[in-house]
Order: C-alpha cells, then sequence, then structure tokens
C-alpha cells in the first residue's frame, strides 16, 4: 500500500499488552525486540477510498507537548479473501494518564501540589497555542487523552482521531468531544465553532487538577448544559446567540452564577490567580476565552518565570519546556512573548 515503511516492518517487535480500545481501533503496548525500547502502536482499520486525517496531522506537527510519531505502516487483515488493510501509528509509549494522577490525588483525599497544577496546565496550553497556531483544533482534550512523564512531570497530549483543521465557514459537526469536557457551543448544537472550543476543554481539565473530578458532570447533552448553568448561571440570549445564533430549542430558568471559589473551599491556600484564570478559560462567549498563549502570561504561572524555578522542577524537566517556543506558538500573539520569556533565561545553544 502506499504510504507503507518497509524499514519499520523489518525491524522487528513484540506486542506485550492492549492499553486502550473504543471505536477508533486498538492500542498496544510493544516493544522492539533489539533495544527493547517501548513504544504504542494505534491499530486502526484503513479505508483505501480515504487518507486518515491523524496520520496527515501527526505527519505534519512537531512539539514537546504532543506525542512523537515514531514511524507508521500497513498490515493486511487476519481474514482469509479479505482485501482490508490496517493502519498502524508507532509512537512514543509514555506510562501515565492524567486521568490517573488525578484519581490517586482523589482517592488518598489529598490536593495536588500547587506547581504541578501549574506545570500541568502551562504545558497543556501550549500544546493547544501549537495546535491553533497550526490551524488544528484537537476536539476531544481530556485526562486520558493527556500522558506524563512521571519522573519529569513532562505532558505529552495523544489522540488525534477527531481532530481537524478548522477553515473559516465551514460546518463541523456538533458531537464532538467527550461530554464531560464539551464547550456549551457543542452543547448548543453549533456546526461552525472555532479553536476555543479546545481551551474550554483545557479550562475543564485544570479545574479537575484541584478539585478532583470533573467540574461539569452531566448524564446527558442537555444534562451536561445544566451543570454548565449550575456554576456559570443562565446565559444570557447575547451569549447564546454568540454560541449559536441558530439554537432555539431550549429555554433554562434564571439561575445565578455560582462563585468558583465556593466550589473549592476544601482546599487550603487556594491561590486566587488560579480561580480568577479558570473564569476567563470557562466562559460562555467563545471569543472571550483566553487565547492558549496569553493565557500563559496570566498572574498564575509567574512563579515559574522567577530566577529561581530551575530549583523546583523535576528532574529532567528542562527550562526550554517553558521558554523555547515555536513559530506557531506565537503566530499573532508576538507581543506577549516579552511577558512569557524572563530576561534572566538564556536558550541552550546547539
Amino acid at each position: 500500500m502506499k504510504g507503507m515503511l518497509p524499514s519499520d516492518q523489518e525491524r522487528p517487535h513484540t506486542i506485550i499488552k492492549s492499553i486502550g480500545s473504543g471505536s477508533f481501533g486498538t492500542v498496544y503496548l510493544a516493544e522492539y525486540d533489539d533495544t527493547k525500547e517501548k513504544i504504542a502502536i494505534k491499530k486502526v482499520y484503513q479505508d483505501q477510498r480515504y487518507k486518515n486525517r491523524e496520520l496527515d496531522i501527526f505527519k505534519e506537527i512537531k512539539h514537546p507537548n504532543i506525542v512523537n510519531l515514531v514511524n507508521y505502516y500497513y498490515t493486511p487483515s487476519e481474514k482469509e479473501n479479505s482485501e482490508d488493510y490496517y493502519l498502524n501509528i508507532v509512537m512514543e509509549f509514555i506510562p501515565e494518564t492524567l486521568a490517573k494522577i488525578i484519581k490517586s490525588y482523589s482517592k488518598s483525599n489529598t490536593t495536588m501540589p500547587f506547581l504541578d497544577v501549574k506545570l500541568f496546565s502551562y504545558q497543556m496550553l501550549r500544546s493547544i497555542a501549537y495546535c491553533t497556531g497550526s490551524g488544528i483544533c484537537h476536539r476531544d482534550i481530556k485526562p486520558h487523552n493527556i500522558l506524563i512523564y512521571p519522573e519529569s512531570n513532562i505532558l505529552k497530549l495523544i489522540d488525534f482521531g477527531s481532530a481537524k483543521k478548522l477553515q473559516k465557514g465551514d460546518t463541523n459537526i456538533a458531537y464532538i468531544c467527550s461530554r464531560y469536557y464539551r464547550a456549551p457551543e457543542l452543547s448548543f448544537g453549533a456546526t461552525e465553532y472555532s479553536f476555543a472550543i479546545d481551551t474550554w476543554s483545557v479550562g475543564c481539565v485544570i479545574a479537575e487538577l484541584l478539585l478532583g473530578k470533573p467540574i461539569f458532570a452531566g448524564e446527558s447533552n442537555i444534562d451536561q448544559v445544566v451543570e454548565v448553568i449550575k456554576v456559570l448561571g443562565t446565559p444570557s440570549k447575547q451569549q447564546i446567540k454568540l454560541m449559536n445564533p441558530e439554537y432555539t430549542e431550549y429555554r433554562f430558568p434564571f439561575i445565578k452564577s455560582f462563585p468558583l471559589s465556593f466550589i473549592y473551599r476544601k482546599v487550603k491556600d487556594l491561590p486566587k490567580e488560579y480561580i480568577d484564570l479558570l473564569k476567563q478559560l470557562l466562559c460562555y462567549e467563545p471569543e472571550l476565552r483566553l487565547h492558549p498563549l496569553k493565557a500563559l502570561a496570566h498572574p498564575f504561572f509567574d512563579e515559574l518565570r522567577e530566577p529561581d524555578i530551575a530549583e523546583k522542577l523535576p528532574k529532567n524537566f528542562g527550562l526550554g519546556l517553558l521558554f523555547d517556543f515555536t513559530d506557531a506558538e506565537i503566530r499573532d500573539n508576538s507581543e506577549v512573548i516579552n511577558k512569557l520569556v524572563p530576561q534572566w533565561y538564556e536558550k541552550d545553544k546547539p
């Protein structure tokens, strides 16, 4: 098949176990027989009439907070007389999910350290700043799609199976993104939405880091809207119009917004900057949500720009993960860089 990489097929590897499955296919943990290097292989059915959008996106992107594409190849179906093929996307293997880390803190009834919250939040925002600058909307950001190297706290965004390059004026499906992290304009049926749906999702994940559970956990699409309303209050007609001008189906009782700080009343010494950041990420109007790069300049992250930050960082977490920005990230937002890169920082020379 076109695109097959024989060199990768000739390098023997052993499948260890399945580590994930769904309608998209199956993800396996494997290792190369010669080096014992662990890899993740996502195996999906490949309709020969179409290109695989996830692979096309993967081949285009490269960022320290996005999982690396190692290789890809095709394999025929094991069914007799079948002409079906499967695409195998080979990626770096990262052992931990953010979902598991959040759950471990919740189970032990402890709070994630604020520095870890900042590092995870910062890296998530960097990953979607890069995607946005590259014209890519991920459309399924959630803790299960965020991987962590436990020793270093380096974060990587994965699973671009729902991702799409957004073009202004294009009609897109509204039923996208896992429910708890679904932007309200999607729940209101919008089909012409923006990269701000990813910003909302990241805001939900950031909220979950200290809460220990999803901030909005609806049991259905409409119930999801209700859960958001319980916190943000009933959206005005103007706000609904900004989310989806075509939405006319439901009317909701008037409910006042709920103080976010009250939700976190059990968190000791909660930084007020954290609440302020959430308010600017989790707002109804898509255009008012902070651009992810500008969100990095929020005072909540000021600690990461202090001269002694290197002494606080985990082992192998290089300063470049904080300050070495790609052209895609800073596109149309170059004025923010002076705030994001402190004067004391010197980029490592190659």
